[in-house]
């Protein structure tokens, strides 16, 4: 029997992909491409956009065309979301929601030997339990996302997240460390402690010290993170793991006080601010990355230039842009002042040069220094061998080498920025 999968969206669904692809692949199944022809085809979903539905829609379709007796699984947001919308669709055979993961294998199993349609999508609405689920490695790279919560209790109004994932609800310590070292004893050098909102694990300072007591770690990196957790006594307590990465995603979504309470974000641009300059207070070319949304309902233009300035004074390494997406189900969908998607066009193009133009001046900043590099992929271009990894900052780097490099942290000497395979990354030479 042959299984393929596909992810849509967050790196919290590719870690749950990764999941059921090994319980498939422990009960003997052969894993395979998702382009080619299986028996079981699984489609971990988005519902963030409408665009990430339109595609989580178009992967099912494109799983029935590649084998139209194939089982194939609807799983994530959008199956939790709308499960009778697949289930009318009648593309899908199985729609599994987001505490039902852990069961695709034994659903699957059950449908392969009679054919029928299945749905298992439960109320998460007052769901505490965490559901378990583990990996012991993910194929695409030397760096290894490791789940540690789910869900999300804020509901800011634009969101549809705490509606799909439930109530925010944190993995054990026990197993999270079992995972990590399970990790490591594969390659892993470098683990990213993920989630959907890893803000609300408590004692989320000291898992970083025992997942950096463990050997074969070199590397911690912390997903995305709310600007309330960081605060003088977090700093302090993380700042003593060498192994943390001097890079933090804080969600900002807008720089204009007026535009976050619409938004239901319980914190005034003055107050991430000053999380911000905490962060380049105590960590060395701290890196400071984060998300911003335009176009958001009655965001008029001196809000707009007001949220631009905002994002030039807290000097970001990087910053993803999205044009506002109405979901239905949220506060935002009903708000009066919707903004046309001409005017979202022109803000978020403008607010994507800014983004360009600050990571470019952070690259620079690096420029001369002498960096580790965790290297992750071998690239063949223009006759040369070059090979790309990231700096604590995640900053990529290109190092051209005549030795095999791949999944190895080297010191080396960052000289200028060009690109590798169409993306900035800065030239070094080894040291």
């Amino acid at each position: 029997m042959r299984a393929a999968f596909h992810t849509l969206g967050c790196k919290v669904n590719s870690y749950e992909t990764q999941a059921v692809s090994e319980q498939f692949e422990a009960e003997g199944f052969e894993i395979v491409d998702f382009r080619e022809v299986a028996d079981v085809y699984v489609i971990n979903t988005c519902s963030v956009t409408q665009m990430a539905e339109h595609k989580s829609r178009q992967m099912i379709h494109r799983a029935r065309k590649l084998n139209p007796d194939a089982v194939v699984i609807a799983a994530g947001c959008y199956a939790q979301r709308a499960p009778d919308d697949l289930d009318i669709d009648g593309t899908a055979d199985i729609v599994v929601g987001n505490n039902n993961k852990s069961r695709i294998l034994e659903i699957a199993k059950d449908l392969v030997k009679e054919k029928g349609q299945v749905q298992a999508v439960e109320d998460l609405t007052h769901c505490r339990d965490y559901e378990s689920q583990s990996i012991s490695s993910l194929g695409e790279n030397v760096r290894a996302y490791v789940k540690i919560q789910d869900g999300c209790d804020r509901f800011c109004s634009y969101c549809i997240i705490p509606y799909v994932r439930g109530r925010s609800r944190c993995r054990s310590e026990e197993e999270i460390l079992k995972e990590v070292n399970a990790l490591a004893g594969n390659g892993y050098k470098e683990v990213v402690l993920t989630g959907i909102d890893i803000s609300t694990y408590e004692g989320l300072a000291a898992l970083i010290g025992k997942v950096s007591d463990i050997e074969g770690i070199r590397r911690i990196r912390l997903g995305s993170l709310e600007a309330g957790v960081i605060t003088e006594e977090f700093i302090r307590e993380a700042a003593k793991y060498d192994k943390l990465c001097p890079q933090f995603h804080l969600s900002l979504q807008s720089g204009c006080a007026a535009t976050l309470k619409r938004m239901n974000r319980h914190y005034s641009p003055e107050e991430f601010l000053k999380r911000v300059r905490l962060l380049k207070g105590n960590f060395e070319s701290c890196a400071i990355t984060t998300d911003v949304i335009v176009g958001f309902p009655g965001e008029n233009d001196e809000e707009f230039e007001e949220s631009i300035e905002f994002v030039r004074k807290c000097g970001f390494s990087q910053a993803h842009v999205f044009k506002y997406s109405r979901r239905e189900g949220t506060v935002a969908d009903r708000m009066p002042d919707q903004i046309p998607e001409s005017i979202k066009n022109e803000r978020s193009a403008r607010l994507i040069a800014e983004a360009d133009r600050m990571q470019k001046t952070f690259d620079e900043s690096l420029i001369g220094k002498i960096r580790e590099v965790l290297i992750e992929e071998k690239i063949e271009t223009d006759g040369r061998i070059i090979y790309t990894g990231f700096t604590p900052e995640y900053v990529r780097v290109g190092i051209e080498s005549a030795e095999d490099i791949t999944n190895s942290i080297v010191n080396a000497e960052l000289l200028g920025i060009s690109k590798v395979k169409g993306e900035r990354a800065l030239i070094a030479k080894m040291r």
